[in-house]
């Protein structure tokens, strides 16, 4: 099991760790790593390993068999020995960029109240798919309060439901291809808002801001059909 440093202080940038496995591919596991792994839309983080006579680069980070969570290094490389201490150096300027647009994402679907099919987040853009037959009527309409929500200055938080809560409230789930991941008792809720001014409530993994003035202004980049009953929206870091 590697203990998934992210999920609790996503500012992390620069910690150390101690290295429990290699997988056969030639990637490296620890026993706690401030790397996030692909999932959900988010890509896995890069970065750097450094420990005492090595150091290497980190090109994406995977999740593993069970709970462990796998670093890839960039190209073949001698591996940090079982048991050596390294020093884990996030690409921070990347990962506080999917943080941004996965952020912003939440709040898309704030503005389009509609079902969610799909979405991906990258550096500089991100996108949802939706459930949408009819085509949106304004692009600068749903720009504009996109960015209105960002500049509330919203605290983002999470919270812990268990699997019953979710089973008996899936009106918070809002995707429809990909239900939150259940059986190990809880289920991680993403909250945009207090109890006095929340936006959104939905089941999430990924990493976020702290509060939404930190995403900067949202440009809304191409809307495109994607089949019958189907839009794709594109957002972008302006």
């Amino acid at each position: 099991m590697t203990q998934a440093l992210f999920r609790d202080d996503a500012y992390l940038q620069d910690v150390k760790g101690e290295v429990v496995g290699h997988t056969p591919e030639g990637g490296i596991i620890l026993d706690a790593t401030i790397f996030y792994p692909t999932g959900g839309g988010q890509p896995g983080d890069s970065g750097r390993l450094e420990w005492d006579g090595g150091a290497i680069n980190v090109a994406t980070t995977i999740k593993g068999d069970n709970t462990t969570i796998v670093l890839v290094p960039s190209e073949p490389s001698a591996l940090p020995p079982l048991k050596t201490q390294v020093l884990q150096r996030l690409d921070w300027v990347r990962r506080h960029r999917h943080m941004r647009i996965h952020t912003a994402l939440h709040l898309l679907s704030v503005v389009i109240p509609l079902p969610v099919t799909g979405g991906a987040i990258g550096s500089e853009k991100g996108r949802l798919d939706f459930a949408m037959d009819m085509p949106l009527d304004d692009k600068t309409v749903l720009e504009d309060a996109l960015n209105a929500l960002i500049e509330q200055d919203l605290q983002v938080s999470d919270t812990w439901i268990t699997d019953a809560e979710l089973l008996a409230d899936p009106s918070i789930v809002k995707t429809m291809s990909v239900m939150p991941p259940t059986g190990q008792g809880h289920v991680r809720l993403v909250r945009i808002g207090d109890t006095s001014d929340q936006v959104d409530l939905q089941p999430c993994g990924g990493t976020h801001v702290a509060r939404t003035s930190e995403i900067g202004r949202i440009r809304i980049g191409k809307i495109e059909k994607k089949g019958r009953m189907n839009r794709r929206v594109t957002i972008h870091l302006d």
